[in-house]
């Protein structure tokens, strides 16, 4: 059943979303875990970056799980995700290669296995190279080969999908230049990473990041859901290229944030919007708080 107004296929009982642009935009404060807001098989892409788990400071979020306790949560968002996703649904995984803080540990590795035991069906890996190297604190035994710590400055995007690689859903419509493409196709991504300080989150990816995703696995038109949405970085680029854009976040605080952010750009989008709420031209429901 689709709630009147959103345009977008949610239950009529869900509750009221922080943000919606009807037809375009929808921002929910709520746990991916148990928000039922999302039909089954309706996510074209998820592009996303889950808690890494290095005791960031997130504010609603428990970041210092022990491994074990880590890897049961990260099976358990993705199997939701998995049912959340068309046949020819894809994801985009932005996860570390490895973490030293803790202990070490292989987390790429591991979540893509993981990802492949839930469902999921891998494509191809691409190395982020943020060249961050030189903010590094922690050299294990200094010039020593007593307990040298080796540290990449690189990030991974996992790219996955349902059941089917070949895109038969949606408009058939794609955005992406020659140039892109021949750029975006090669598995070596080197953009930097975003300021903290700026956006206000203590983990936010740039928008570089979910553009490229956006551009490369999706038509104009699909379906778009980042369900750790943080600071609103993946919903403002799918808006920006003319895609639906559904956003999950836990903590009110970062909400707030991210509908700021989102108000903000809109100014940005590709798309010339046409807002209606309930039939009136012009009117965004900003939801509680507005």
């Amino acid at each position: 059943m689709q709630e009147e107004g959103t345009g977008l296929g949610f239950s009529a009982k869900a509750p009221a979303p922080v943000l919606n642009i009807p037809n375009h935009l929808t921002l929910w404060q709520g746990d991916v875990l148990s928000l039922e807001v999302i039909p089954s098989d309706s996510i074209d892409l998820i592009v996303t970056s889950p808690p890494y788990n290095v005791d960031i400071q997130y504010g609603a979020h428990r970041d210092n799980l022990s491994y074990a306790e880590y890897l049961e949560f990260s099976r358990t968002w993705l199997e939701r995700c998995f049912s959340f996703l068309r046949e020819d649904g894809r994801l985009c995984l932005n996860i570390p290669l490895d973490k030293n803080k803790g202990g070490q540990q292989s987390v790429g590795a591991d979540l893509t296995a993981l990802a492949k035991q839930v469902g999921y069906q891998y494509h191809a890996t691409i190395i982020w190279n943020e060249g961050n190297i030189s903010r590094r604190t922690a050299w294990g035994s200094w010039k020593s080969a007593a307990a040298p710590y080796v540290i990449a400055p690189v990030e991974l995007i996992v790219v996955l999908y349902k059941k089917k690689w070949k895109k038969t859903s949606g408009s058939q419509k794609s955005d992406i230049t020659r140039e892109e493409f021949m750029a975006w196709t090669n598995g070596l991504w080197t953009f930097s990473g975003e300021s903290k300080k700026r956006i206000g989150h203590p983990a936010p990816f740039p928008l570089e990041l979910p553009m490229r995703c956006i551009k490369l696995f999706s038509f104009v038109g699909d379906t778009v859901l980042d369900p750790f949405a943080g600071s609103g970085t993946t919903l403002i680029a799918a808006i920006m290229l003319n895609r639906k854009a559904i956003g999950i976040e836990i903590d009110s605080t970062y909400c707030a944030l991210a509908k700021q952010r989102i108000l903000a750009n809109l100014h940005l989008s590709q798309a010339q919007l046409t807002l209606e709420t309930h039939g009136k031209e012009g009117e965004i429901n900003t939801g509680p708080g507005a």
